[in-house]
């Protein structure tokens, strides 16, 4: 493409755009250690935005400056960082490589208008990339491809390159490639343009190509011009081109830069950043900034989301003008025990103002512990983020991101918009949360804490969902993976001052009894005074599965007294759900009291109460008492090449695999009931089977009696807990 050059930055200053046109709001997606990160230090360094790059081994970078990311050397957090490029505003994206945080990553494609695929030029396209790739095309975002770490001594720019248009399909064609001495590149050769860009001097000089690479040049080439010919509009561009007819460069570029917004040709480029053993030149970056700020559509040129009144109703057409309706939308909350809560806004329509009071709308979430609600609030002051300091910005009109201040009630994915017309904007898609960790408070002290810190959290990550468990008594965090409950844990402790303790998540079983048994129950103490005489005689059978309790009266002649037979029920019911061999809550049992006795001062309905639990227990100890486990309708997505392992590990999980279906996409669905005893760790085993490509979600289906060898070994662990 042109080299059209850049204004760097003022460091220090909010960069402003002014108006939608001028805004580019960009993703940076590829797997964990692709160098996001590192290619986001490179174009603030580039453009002037800051003094010197920072190392991501050193803690150092603008992005990735919470504590657990300096400590681990990853991003586990959505960050954006904004810089300008001659006189439009990049609002660059950050999102974090690693499944767990796969949150964020939605995040950031619902706020952006265009994706960055940075793929390694020494790991490849992974899974997960290539799914996410499909997420894209399915909704027109345009993307590039950009390969970094072509300096390492893995790095096959040739290979890469294949296995990017091998995984992403037609159109993608890179536009320059890499030369140098050995594995340190210093230059790039345009394709269109033909000419050598040298960086291995003072800053990029242009020059002309070596002679031995002109075959090579020739070739990519020929294949970049066809595939711009093929998504231009001027449709006598191809009879041109194969007559012999030399096409213009200028209307070859602005044909890319059409195909690029229009989602339909996706540029290959390639850059280089100093790293460790490799101090070369930083590679690639003005030509990144030309297709950033030329190619990539601006937030006027993309779809607004899906808008509705608070109260529902038919979608409401709204347009990215600063002049419309406010229409904003929060895609990450922070909390700080001394700041308070930051929102960072993606306004949609109309301009956010400071100190203005907007409405804030949180709906279909409340499964996860967002509860529904809708308040007016007042916004405090407007940021531009940069790491952790904010600049301040004096509006935030449409099109652009911004941080808010001071909007106590606001959570990730809610709506911003004017209280006179309240709206809402459809949320985005957001995985299920399947990895169940259970926490304890360690101390008195954190136990009163845990609380507020939890609903912070809640809060934050719409990836977490609260679980306080009434049967199993614990508190459960339901996690994306591993990794995404020790980042929970680790801010509980260092951002709020909370310790906690995993401790094995519980699976909630139940008892029935095996066969039909009589049991007396007798309650009497008379040792002075008023004493307690309660007896009754009940007989119980199991019933079939879902059936509960059915209590039947069979008293003759009044042996027991008609005011106390609900007592009776009553003591029954107590007892079935403290259980009578594991502590589970007994099930499906037909109790029938048909005799007993009663005194006429000493009975009671606490008497009788104790009566009829006594008179379960004893039923219970002349029958076997079985265990009964809950078994989940599951539904795995996998790759077609691993659905053997995947059907194999499921029939080792005691899973019954009810049939597949083919997806499109070299994809198949298995359908499997699966006993929830063999998958609380499902979500990170199905990870590990499918190099991150399988997914899976699950649904209480019915309670089944739990094999022999299995019964004492976990009723022995459970009196152990």
């Amino acid at each position: 493409m042109a080299d059209k050059g850049g204004h760097p930055g003022a460091p220090g200053r909010a960069p402003e755009a002014g108006r939608p046109d001028k805004v580019r709001n960009v993703v940076l997606v590829g797997h964990s250690g692709a160098g996001k990160t590192t290619l986001a230090e490179a174009l603030l360094a580039e453009t002037g935005t800051i003094q010197r790059a920072g190392r991501v081994e050193e803690g150092t970078t603008v992005g990735d400056f919470d504590e657990v990311e300096v400590r681990q050397q990853r991003s586990v957090n959505l960050a954006v960082v904004p810089f300008m490029a001659g006189d439009v505003k990049v609002n660059l994206i950050d999102t974090p490589g690693y499944a767990d945080f796969t949150g964020d990553l939605r995040a950031g494609l619902r706020a952006a208008d265009a994706a960055l695929f940075v793929v390694s030029a020494v790991d490849g396209v992974d899974g997960v990339t290539r799914l996410l790739w499909e997420e894209c095309a399915a909704v027109g975002m345009p993307r590039a491809v950009v390969i970094t770490k072509i300096d390492q001594q893995r790095g096959d720019f040739d290979e890469v390159l294949a296995t990017c248009q091998d995984a992403f399909g037609e159109g993608v064609l890179p536009c320059y490639f890499p030369v140098g001495e050995g594995d340190r590149p210093t230059a790039l050769v345009g394709l269109l343009t033909q000419r050598c860009f040298d960086y291995s001097g003072d800053g990029r000089r242009e020059c002309d190509p070596d002679p031995a690479l002109l075959d090579r040049i020739a070739e990519l080439r020929g294949a970049l011009i066809e595939g711009i010919i093929q998504e231009s509009e001027d449709e006598s561009l191809m009879e041109r081109y194969v007559g012999g007819e030399e096409i213009d460069v200028k209307a070859l570029i602005a044909d890319l830069e059409t195909a690029v917004a229009r989602g339909s040709f996706y540029p290959v480029l390639t850059t280089s950043v100093p790293h460790g053993d490799h101090p070369g030149p930083v590679i690639g970056m003005r030509e990144l900034l030309e297709v950033v700020t030329q190619a990539f559509p601006c937030p006027a040129e993309h779809a607004v989301p899906p808008v509705t009144a608070v109260k529902g109703g038919p979608p409401k057409a709204v347009a990215c003008d600063p002049d419309g309706p406010l229409v904003a939308e929060v895609i990450k909350t922070t909390s700080d025990p001394y700041v308070g809560r930051i929102s960072l806004v993606r306004v949609f329509s109309g301009t956010l103002r400071p100190d203005t009071v907007v409405h804030v709308s949180g709906h279909g979430l409340a499964d996860r512990g967002h509860e529904d609600h809708d308040v007016d609030e007042r916004v405090g002051a407007l940021g531009s983020p940069l790491g952790k300091a904010q600049r301040p910005m004096a509006s935030c009109a449409a099109g652009d991101i911004c941080a808010v201040a001071k909007l106590t009630r606001a959570e990730t994915g809610d709506t911003l918009s004017d209280p006179a017309a309240p709206m809402l904007m459809a949320p985005w898609s957001m995985p299920d949360p399947l990895l169940p960790a259970a926490i304890r408070a360690r101390s008195k002290a954190d136990e009163d804490k845990l609380g507020q810190a939890l609903a912070r959290l809640v809060a934050e990550d719409p990836t977490l969902r609260l679980e306080n468990n009434a049967e199993t008594h614990q508190l459960v965090l339901w996690c994306m993976g591993e990794a995404h409950a020790d980042v929970l844990i680790e801010r509980l402790r260092t951002r709020y001052g909370v310790e906690v303790e995993r401790v094995e998540p519980r699976v909630p079983l139940r008892e029935t009894f095996g066969g039909r048994a009589e049991g007396l129950g007798r309650h009497v103490k008379q040792s002075g005074g008023h004493g307690q005489y309660g007896i009754c005689q009940v007989e119980v059978e199991p019933l079939p599965p879902g059936s509960g309790l059915e209590f039947v009266d069979k008293i003759v002649g009044g042996v027991v007294p008609r005011q106390f037979i609900p007592s009776v029920e009553k003591g029954v019911r107590q007892q079935m759900a403290r259980g009578v061999a594991a502590g589970y809550p007994l099930v499906d049992l037909k109790v029938t009291l048909f005799d007993g006795k009663a005194h006429s001062v000493d009975s009671s309905d606490m008497a009788f109460q104790a009566a009829g639990a006594l008179a379960l227990k004893d039923a219970a100890a002349k029958v076997p008492v079985l265990l009964l486990e809950p078994v989940d309708e599951v539904a795995v997505l996998i790759a077609d090449e691993y659905v053997g392992s995947v059907m194999s590990d499921l029939s080792a999980r005691r899973g019954r695999v009810l049939g597949t279906e083919t997806v499109p996409g070299g994809r198949t669905l298995i359908k499997a009931e699966v006993p929830q005893l063999e998958i609380v760790r499902y979500a990170t085993d199905l990870r590990s089977l499918s190099q991150g490509t399988g997914t899976f979600s699950r649904a209480f289906l019915r309670y089944e009696p739990l094999p022999p060898q299995l019964t004492d070994k976990v009723a022995a662990a459970e009196r152990a807990g």
